[in-house]
């Protein structure tokens, strides 16, 4: 497993601990440009990458103009898709 893996792989854990302890997680926001940036970088469509999510292709077409924010967990997904395409890749084959 290489280092970057190593730790996400730590920091999600650590999160899951928090949320047993009940602990007030870090708050993050993903910057609007970062949505289209993971869609593009996955290399779907909206319609795509809103199935992905399991999300309407409206609400993604929201988080794109920000007109919303993405929740905690799609925060999440996005990131993964910003950092490692090939993972969402993976779990949609």
């Amino acid at each position: 497993m290489d280092a970057e893996m190593t730790k996400f792989t730590e920091d999600l854990l650590q999160s899951v601990r928090e949320m047993k302890a009940d602990i007030r997680a870090r708050e993050t926001k993903v910057n609007i440009s970062d949505v289209i940036e993971a869609r593009h970088k996955v290399g779907l469509s909206q319609q795509q990458f809103a199935n992905v999510l399991h999300i309407s292709k409206r609400t993604l077409q929201d988080w794109e103009q920000g007109r919303r924010q993405p929740s905690g967990a799609a925060q999440t997904l996005i990131r993964i898709a910003l950092s490692r395409p090939d993972v969402i890749m993976e779990v949609m084959a």
